[in-house]
């Protein structure tokens, strides 16, 4: 389990770091990069590794909680890593969309709701066939 908790972290923290530098890239091409904005986008990756690779995973794959809460959890991690990482990105992003999170922890609890749905729907169905197989 904590392997696969590592590898989850440095996946995302990868992937997450090689995005925003080609967001930067394409969007910011001629300014030029201060040293303390490299730290900032390295603190980005970390906030989205720790809750995407890590927390999402032992919330979803081994914590036993009601399905409701791993919604509430999971709905408020993903608006509060978000926003620190809006916040790390820009401030002024983040003065501007702070008046918002209501709505975005809401939007969030029905996407989650949403996406729970089909993951539980996928997650049974392969179950079945798993048994089906076993069967025969």
């Amino acid at each position: 389990m904590a392997n696969q908790i590592r590898q989850g972290f440095f996946q995302v923290f990868t992937l997450t770091s090689l995005w925003v530098t080609l967001l930067l890239t394409v969007f910011f091409r001629d300014q030029p990069v201060e040293m303390l904005y490299l730290w900032r986008l390295a603190g980005i990756a970390a906030v989205a590794a720790v809750i995407f690779g890590v927390m999402y995973n032992m919330l979803w794959n081994h914590f036993t909680l009601k399905p409701l809460w791993n919604i509430l959890i999971g709905s408020l991690l993903s608006i509060t890593g978000g926003m620190g990482m809006v916040w790390l990105f820009s401030i002024e992003m983040f003065d501007s969309i702070s008046a918002w999170w209501p709505g975005m922890l809401l939007l969030s609890v029905i996407l989650h709701t949403i996406a729970f749905y089909f993951y539980a729907r996928a997650n049974s169905r392969k179950s079945a066939e798993e048994l089906n197989r076993i069967l025969k």
